[in-house]
């Protein structure tokens, strides 16, 4: 597709603030130029009062959660951490079928497009159709349009033979990857928590993503139950610049320091750390390569890095104001890596056309020096107008261009009956 994108205040790049009014010429997926002498007299898009800025990332998600919301809940609350994933998520996966998976992706790429998300990172289990679909939800995001990073987890809590079909799904995803069957996906090597993980386990994954050139997605020291796990992790060789750890809420110094050796990459879930009542992130030690995740609460990174930062501010009043963008730009350098894509998350030549055009009216300065507070106090999901993904207009005037939006969302309530049905009378998983 060619586009060219005219009138517009465009951010160049999050980290650090650049703003410049610019024209941008896409071509084949990509910035073809990108200049003030463009002198665009009939532009496929007129941006003019428009803030561009590059497509968020949501750098740790749950895709399949995506039809949780308002889901019947008959049992006694959860207590702890443990008891919030064997009465709640750990019922939700076992429950799910290849039907419910896809729902789910295309309800969660739709909320990601239209909150200015591009790339999900998501980490997906479902213990019962865990052959394909890793396939099936790379399928639904290509189809809505959505970039992303996909991983199966693997666990121990449901036997050796799901052990050895997880492998085997991320193994043979990678496959597919590698041979061109999914472009607008990349895959890693999905594994649960450290506590759930045998040795053997643990060691076949960090294996397989030796072997297949890429890295581990995991969560790690979410809950005070996951203590130690990134010495253990480090032990079978499991981290690297590739890797890519989840939550570390608690997280030692002593872990901080060996996650930071091996820049690997720590997806924050502010928003989600909260919820499940887990304790805060200790991020005055974690370092920089911080990025921002949901955990499957959406994908509306405004909001999360919103939340983050006036959490994080809460703690110190001395974190700047760009906090939030440069943590968005962590998940993207994180996602170019995946792709080979050095440029991705910024808007420069050469650099892949994931772009979001906001209708946002700024009623105060905005330059590289103020952008900072605008993204905190002003710019929201509301205001996203327009979305390109791969040089693709994917959503147009607030409108999915792919889909057709009232049928997806009615096919979701559809698959979300079918899935509460098979909930209501689930025993506990205790796994």
């Amino acid at each position: 597709m060619n586009l060219l994108i005219g009138g517009a205040t465009v951010v160049t790049s999050l980290a650090p603030p650049a703003v410049e009014r610019l024209d941008i010429h896409v071509e084949d997926g990509r910035i073809l130029a990108l200049s003030a002498a463009l002198a665009v007299s009939a532009p496929t898009l007129d941006a003019s009062g428009c803030l561009v800025i590059p497509g968020n990332v949501n750098a740790h998600l749950h895709a399949y959660s995506a039809l949780a919301r308002g889901m019947p809940y008959r049992l006694e609350p959860p207590r702890n951490f443990i008891e919030l994933l064997q009465r709640v998520w750990w019922r939700l996966d076992r429950a799910l079928d290849p039907d419910s998976i896809r729902a789910s992706a295309l309800v969660a790429a739709r909320e990601a497009l239209l909150a200015g998300t591009t790339t999900l990172v998501d980490h997906h289990a479902s213990p019962n159709a865990i052959d394909g679909s890793l396939g099936v939800i790379a399928h639904a995001f290509a189809e809505v349009g959505v970039r992303s990073v996909l991983a199966y987890e693997v666990t121990d809590r449901d036997g050796p033979e799901r052990v050895a079909a997880g492998l085997a799904e991320n193994r043979r995803f990678l496959s597919h990857v590698c041979g061109g069957a999914h472009p607008l996906a990349r895959g890693l090597v999905g594994a649960h928590a450290s506590f759930t993980l045998s040795d053997e386990t643990l060691a076949d994954c960090a294996a397989l993503a030796r072997d297949m050139h890429t890295g581990l997605h995991i969560h790690v020291s979410e809950d005070a139950i996951d203590g130690g796990a990134t010495g253990r992790l480090v032990e079978a060789g499991a981290l690297d610049e590739q890797a890519l750890v989840a939550h570390a809420v608690h997280a030692t110094q002593s872990d901080a320091e060996l996650l930071d050796a091996r820049r690997v990459t720590i997806a924050h879930n502010p928003r989600s750390n909260m919820n499940n009542g887990v304790g805060r992130a200790p991020l005055h030690w974690l370092g920089e390569r911080v990025a921002l995740g949901t955990d499957g609460i959406g994908s509306d990174m405004f909001e999360e890095g919103r939340a983050g930062f006036f959490r994080r501010r809460e703690e110190e009043l001395a974190v700047a104001s760009g906090w939030a963008m440069d943590r968005l730009a962590v998940g993207s350098a994180f996602v170019g890596r995946a792709f080979g894509e050095p440029l991705l998350g910024r808007i420069a030549l050469g650099a892949p056309a994931d772009l979001v055009v906001l209708d946002y009216a700024a009623p105060t300065p905005l330059d590289a020096a103020t952008l900072a507070g605008h993204w905190i106090f002003g710019i929201s999901a509301a205001h996203v107008r327009d979305v390109i993904v791969a040089g693709e207009l994917v959503v147009r005037d607030r409108r999915l261009t792919r889909v057709d939006d009232a049928a997806l969302t009615a096919q979701a309530g559809v698959e979300a009956e079918r899935l509460w049905a098979r909930l209501v009378d689930a025993p506990v998983a205790v796994g």
